[in-house]
């Protein structure tokens, strides 16, 4: 972070100094919320959750050497004191960003895929300059800022993941860390509970294209030829456009698309005229769409397309629980990628599991697909686990382990497609599934585990591989 002392800090979140706090004391460490993390010279941010109030925690940040507390209230030790410290964090990145006129920030948005290609941007951009980008998946009102606020004067690129559960959150998003550069990966069904329709999520993913700049002041539109609703904010913009995908159309075109024997994809990739060979140590073919995002970012940003390719075929997993590929001692492959789960990325990681599987068929290998809960899908939710049972058997996985009453509709599509309601088997918990597998998984197998995050199936992940979650 860039040194301020707090009248600054107070002037730029519009707060009041409380607390005996001194103007001229100044903050030349982090901004944290969480008091366990505070270091002297940060600045302490009391943020009120649905559990926890950072209020009370702000007497040990301030004895762990923070210079002062953001806080919504007036408290007896260094303090500014604001009506909403999560506003005013977002104030005070902007503050910052404001003062790195030189700085680009590239922001990513879509249903799914943001965490992936966040970390692939993460790893191929240095070869601007010092690039900062976001811990896991720190893509809301609180995580972007939290992000932005690490860069000072010697960082060349923000990436900045946006995550959004209506209309307007990504604009306000926007408004903190102004992109230079927007990436849309796909509107899927993701939190379609929340926002009603695919229509609306297309709308709200579609505000990250609306704030960009011109193409003469700089601005790039990356945006997925392959899907429509997001070709369809080339419209909302005057930024130059740049497209990615399978389509013939795709400035950055992926063909030829071959898996080993872990799911690492490779593709030829044509652009601007080459046709150059790409090769992923990540599981999963829809990898490749990422990278190809990536590759159309470095086009525009003037990268030389072999120091992105280079820097994307070294590229590594840097986000736990996303397509982590481990084999046990037992010679078990388990994939976990219990970090999220929607239609579409149940879809891919079961594709992977496939790929995976049919590389060790022939030696009678069996194909397990551990599949919990995915929320917050509304009124889609029923009508989405049944499809996705009816996929689990159309991609002739060998065997189905259903975890909870909630992901029911798993077995329920499943059955209608195969006709056998045994084909599943449907236990109530994590411990039951933990206790199936144990039994019943055989060396050589390969095991997905995957479900929305609030389910927690990284533990069957951990139970199967022995490391603590």
């Amino acid at each position: 972070m860039i040194r301020m002392d707090l009248a600054e800090i107070a002037s730029a979140v519009g707060g009041t100094l409380a607390g005996g706090a001194d103007q001229s004391a100044v903050v030349n460490g982090s901004v944290v919320i969480d008091s366990r993390s505070v270091r002297l010279g940060d600045l302490f941010v009391a943020v009120i959750g649905d559990t926890h109030d950072g209020h009370d925690f702000a007497d040990a940040a301030i004895a762990s050497g923070a210079c002062a507390v953001l806080s919504a209230r007036r408290l007896e030790i260094p303090c500014i004191v604001v009506e909403d410290t999560v506003v005013a964090l977002g104030l005070l990145a902007g503050h910052l960003i404001g003062r790195l006129p030189e700085l680009i920030v590239v922001g990513v948005t879509g249903s799914s895929g943001k965490t992936s290609t966040k970390d692939l941007l993460a790893q191929v951009l240095p070869a601007i300059g010092p690039t900062i980008a976001p811990i896991g998946s720190f893509n809301n009102e609180i995580g972007l800022p939290l992000t932005a606020l690490g860069a000072d004067e010697s960082t060349r690129v923000l990436v900045s993941e946006m995550g959004a559960r209506g209309v307007g959150h990504i604009s306000y998003l926007c408004e903190i860390t102004p992109p230079l550069v927007g990436v849309v990966l796909n509107v899927g069904s993701a939190h379609v509970g929340e926002f009603g329709s695919r229509s609306v999520i297309a709308d709200a993913k579609g505000e990250l294209i609306a704030a960009l700049p011109s193409g003469e002041a700089g601005g790039i539109a990356v945006l997925n030829a392959d899907d429509p609703a997001v070709m369809a904010m080339a419209s909302r913009t005057r930024a130059r456009v740049i497209t990615f995908g399978t389509h013939d159309h795709a400035d950055v075109r992926i063909e030829n698309v071959v898996l080993d024997d872990q799911g690492r994809p490779s593709a030829d990739v044509v652009v601007e005229g080459r046709r150059e060979r790409l090769i992923l140590g990540l599981h999963g073919a829809h990898h490749l769409l990422n990278a190809a995002a990536v590759i159309a970012v470095g086009v525009g940003l003037k990268v030389p397309l072999e120091v992105v390719l280079e820097r994307l075929m070294s590229a590594r997993p840097a986000s736990r629980w996303r397509m982590e590929v481990t084999t046990t001692s037992e010679g078990v492959t388990v994939i976990n990628d219990a970090y999220n789960a929607n239609p579409e990325s149940m879809g891919a990681a079961l594709r992977a599991l496939i790929a995976i599987s049919r590389h060790k068929s022939g030696l009678g290998r069996t194909s397990w697909a551990v599949l919990g809960e995915m929320r917050e899908l509304g009124a889609m939710s029923g009508d989405a686990h049944e499809a996705l049972g009816g996929l689990v058997v159309e991609l002739g996985v060998d065997r189905l382990l259903v975890v909870g009453v909630a992901a029911g509709g798993i077995e329920v599509g499943a059955a209608k497609l195969s006709g056998d309601k045994g084909r599943a088997t449907v236990v109530a918990d994590i411990e039951a599934a933990i206790e199936v597998l144990r039994s019943e998984v055989m060396p050589g197998d390969v095991v997905l585990v995957k479900a929305s995050r609030a389910v927690g199936l990284e533990r069957v992940a951990a139970a199967l591989t022995e490391v603590a979650s």
